[in-house]
């Protein structure tokens, strides 16, 4: 991920939230949070509490970022977004609504690469129904 990627998501999900969903992508498999602290904390000067990076997955858990899923007497977490940009969506989705997919459609208009990539993907999307 980029250095403009990194400040994307720091912005969206705070400093040690990005942090964990990078762990989390870089993983590419579930992780408990054990394991999640062990890889935040490799490294690090002044090591993070097991609470505070449970804290925190669970936060993001509620947000839909990651799923949760019991294990053993805890807990494992898996990114549910697979980039920022996917976040961003979801968040100014979830903000602004169908105003926002209007608007969104509105510039794809402008934009004929870009309107392409679309109307290819609602093609392959109403195949599928």
């Amino acid at each position: 991920m980029n250095g403009r990627e990194a400040d994307k998501l720091t912005k969206a999900l705070g400093p040690l939230g990005a942090e964990l969903l990078t762990v989390l992508w870089e993983a590419d498999r579930r992780l408990t949070v054990r394991q999640i602290l062990e890889k935040v904390n490799c490294g690090r000067s002044e090591p993070l509490a097991y609470t505070t990076v449970m804290t925190v997955l669970n936060r993001l858990s509620k947000r839909n970022v990651l799923h949760r899923t019991a294990q053993g007497r805890g807990f494992a977490y898996e990114a549910i977004v697979q980039d920022a940009a996917e976040l961003a969506v979801r968040d100014v989705i979830r903000d602004h609504g169908v105003s926002a997919v209007a608007h969104f459609i509105d510039q794809c208009q402008a934009e004929p690469q870009l309107r392409s990539r679309l109307m290819k993907l609602v093609r392959t999307d109403s195949d599928d129904t």
